[in-house]
């Protein structure tokens, strides 16, 4: 498992930006600062925590890091909720190393977030009071192993489309973080389609519950990149702290993956999914976007009782923390 106290810092001093080694980072006037940053990033460079940067863009990177943490460290728990269930010793193996990776993938995002000026315990009291968020998807039960599957698969699978367009973010150790995370979701794909082809390969009712979770998860899965945006509008594309629209996510996914379900006999739960060639997009019914709205903001079939958990979870671990620390300060 990933030691969070061993973890290698984002960027080592060395290679920190030192005061006066950008023009911006100069002591100028702020809009003269300001316009030297902009270029920067427009024209593809890297901010690292040692630079100057306007308020806006710090906080828009600590908003976008700390929900990625935040769903990394919550949605671990659909999942581990399955590990002693799993039908075979080679199953819970899989399943306790994927969640064993999210978790990792937590740290790291939080360690990210940490250099942009908020406390990871800062960041934790704002998840467990409903003050940030976490994606969609992790406030839904798991009914059966072949959720467990479609998630592997299929969830992993969308957020991995948008995480790889984020190994280019103008923030450098976010970019980087990424190159690792994708690497390790890729694996937690192929583990879920394992899952997937081999309930799809088995008894009559092992096809049948893997379409009956799919028909569960389809809603969420097209609500997961959240409703369509101007891209000339949306400050994060502007600053290029990502690299894509919802939208645009969404069609990637529906192009990669609406032909892999079709294979192996799924039927898509939507009768109004079809490939337009003139415009050269998928035309879908549109996801419900209230319910999105009201899973976000806690009022989720599961949201209430997995952050419950995490509290308790917090409280009952607080001994640990402190006696670390405690030695920690000692030894300093």
């Amino acid at each position: 498992m990933t030691d969070p106290l061993a973890l290698d810092p984002v960027l080592a001093p060395r290679e920190r930006s030192e005061r006066g080694a950008r023009p911006w980072n100069d002591d100028r006037p702020h809009d003269e600062r300001h316009e030297l940053f902009e270029a920067h990033v427009l024209g593809g460079g890297k901010i690292e925590p040692g630079d100057w940067m306007p308020d806006e863009y710090r906080t828009a990177v600590l908003r976008f890091v700390e929900m990625h943490a935040n769903s990394e460290l919550m949605g671990v728990l659909p999942e581990r909720e399955w590990i002693m269930r799993a039908p075979n010793l080679r199953r819970k193996l899989a399943l306790t190393a994927k969640v064993q990776d999210e978790v990792g993938h937590a740290q790291l995002l939080y360690r990210v977030a940490e250099d942009l000026g908020k406390p990871r315990e800062a960041m934790f009291d704002d998840l467990l009071a409903g003050k940030t968020k976490f994606h969609n998807v992790f406030h839904y039960p798991t009914k059966t192993w072949a959720d467990i599957g479609i998630i592997a698969w299929l969830v992993d699978a969308a957020a991995i489309v948008a995480q790889q367009a984020l190994r280019d973010s103008s923030y450098g150790p976010y970019a980087r973080t990424m190159q690792k995370i994708c690497w390790e979701e890729s694996v937690h794909i192929m583990h879920g389609r394992d899952v997937v082809v081999t309930l799809m390969t088995g008894t009559e009712a092992q096809r049948a519950s893997v379409q009956e979770a799919l028909d569960r998860w389809w809603g969420p899965l097209m609500q997961m990149h959240g409703p369509r945006s101007d891209r000339a509008k949306d400050r994060d594309l502007h600053w290029r702290i990502k690299a894509k629209t919802s939208e645009e996510l969404r069609q990637e996914f529906l192009t990669i993956y609406v032909p892999r379900l079709l294979e192996l006999g799924l039927v898509i739960p939507d009768p109004e999914l079809a490939f337009d060639a003139d415009a050269g997009a998928w035309t879908y019914t549109d996801p419900d976007w209230n319910e999105l709205r009201t899973v976000v903001t806690n009022h989720g079939p599961k949201s209430e009782e997995r952050l419950e958990f995490r509290r308790l979870n917090r409280e009952a671990t607080a001994w640990v923390r402190e006696t670390i620390l405690a030695e920690r300060r000692d030894a300093a």
